[in-house]
């Protein structure tokens, strides 16, 4: 089945309110004026905190919610959760849409530097980054029981977070494990596949293929040996070591209100994360919503290779919702940054040229463009 075909925790999933007031209050919030490694008070609103969900709030959500710079009283909140599943959704907020940055410097020992992001889509929207499911990130359960979870719990847990919220503020048979042992000629052919792409860096294949140490667990001192071991030349992954450096620092922790003793060493994508996937098609949960009249943006960076655009064009039709707007490139700056296609269900698609994986990481002017023009309610 098609949609057996796309890994659903990397469709990012919004949740737009319209006319919502955003002066956010959860269980265990407060605002962030001050973050270590950025020069001066923050110029936006940044509130952090923990909201319980579940059976007797066991599982403690952590979250990043930063404000609209823009009209926060009439402006869309929108939930970002970052996939894997496991991997926190400060990714989301450091190194993809967020309102700040690490400045892009090779790592000489010294404490990493933020800046301000010119590309942040909290300029059009209030934004909530959850680290969900439980286990990513700051989450944390307090019973062996709440740390399980699997990809109902997942859609509950961020139903109820966001209830709480705003209570306050208003199989493909490509697949190697599923091919016959029998069928010979399959598994000589998805073989050759192998060789012929093994080395290509698959979250965007025109990047050069780089070693990557930023999911293992390792002291700050020894990341930092290892760091230095590899090539000079630049490599993506070597980015995602500065915010281990800065966010396992105490007085980064003690500034984002991190409950101490919850946490001790903090993962950006977690690989051992205790839980199960349940849900393999997740088309008639998009048919129901968009039924509601709930508007989407479906977006693909066109050179990532883990989950290629062709894939999700082949679920979108597989929806068999009529166009109204056929495929055309939309531009920025009268250059093509991309092609879209819009269908009846008031859901827009659209692929970014020379997107990676996590596509406004590979190119934020061209995705805050995008975002702009989607949530004014305007054509690509």
């Amino acid at each position: 089945m098609i949609g057996k075909m796309i890994n659903w925790f990397l469709i990012i999933t919004f949740f737009i309110c319209s006319h919502v007031s955003t002066s956010t209050s959860a269980n265990s919030a407060g605002r962030v004026e001050y973050l270590p490694g950025f020069q001066g008070p923050l110029p936006f609103y940044l509130e952090t905190g923990y909201v319980g969900v579940d059976e007797n709030e066991d599982v403690q959500l952590f979250y990043y919610f930063i404000r609209s710079e823009s009209d926060p009283e009439l402006d869309p909140l929108m939930l970002w959760i970052t996939g894997g599943p496991g991997c926190s959704s400060i990714s989301g907020l450091l190194y993809e849409i967020g309102s700040i940055k690490f400045e892009a410097l090779y790592y000489d020992g010294s404490f990493p530097t933020l800046i301000l992001s010119p590309n942040s889509w909290t300029k059009m929207a209030s934004i909530i980054f959850l680290d969900l499911p439980v286990g990513t990130g700051f989450s944390y359960a307090r019973t062996t029981r709440a740390s399980h979870s699997t990809d109902i719990q997942l859609c509950d847990q961020a139903y109820e977070f966001m209830r709480k919220s705003l209570f306050h503020t208003c199989r493909g048979e490509y697949r190697s494990e599923y091919i016959s042992t029998s069928n010979l000629v399959c598994r000589q052919t998805l073989e050759l596949y192998h060789e012929c792409v093994d080395g290509i860096e698959t979250a965007h294949v025109l990047e050069p293929r780089c070693d990557s140490i930023f999911q293992i667990k390792l002291p700050t001192q020894k990341l930092l040996n290892e760091h230095n071991r590899v090539s000079s030349s630049y490599c993506r992954t070597d980015g995602y070591n500065l915010v281990y450096y800065w966010i396992n620092e105490a007085s980064v922790r003690e500034a984002l209100h991190i409950r101490k003793g919850t946490i001790t060493d903090w993962i950006r994508c977690k690989s051992d994360l205790n839980f199960t996937k349940t849900l393999s098609d997740v088309r008639p949960y998009h048919l129901n919503l968009s039924n509601k009249g709930y508007r989407s943006l479906v977006y693909s960076g066109d050179h990532d290779m883990i989950i290629p655009y062709q894939s999700t064009e082949a679920w979108i039709k597989d929806l068999n919702y009529s166009v109204i707007d056929r495929w055309r490139s939309w531009k920025l700056n009268g250059q093509i940054a991309g092609y879209t296609e819009s269908y009846s269900n008031m859901m827009t698609y659209a692929t970014v040229k020379g997107g990676g994986h996590t596509a406004p990481e590979y190119k934020p002017e061209e995705c805050f463009a995008m975002f702009k023009r989607w949530i004014s309610n305007q054509p690509l």
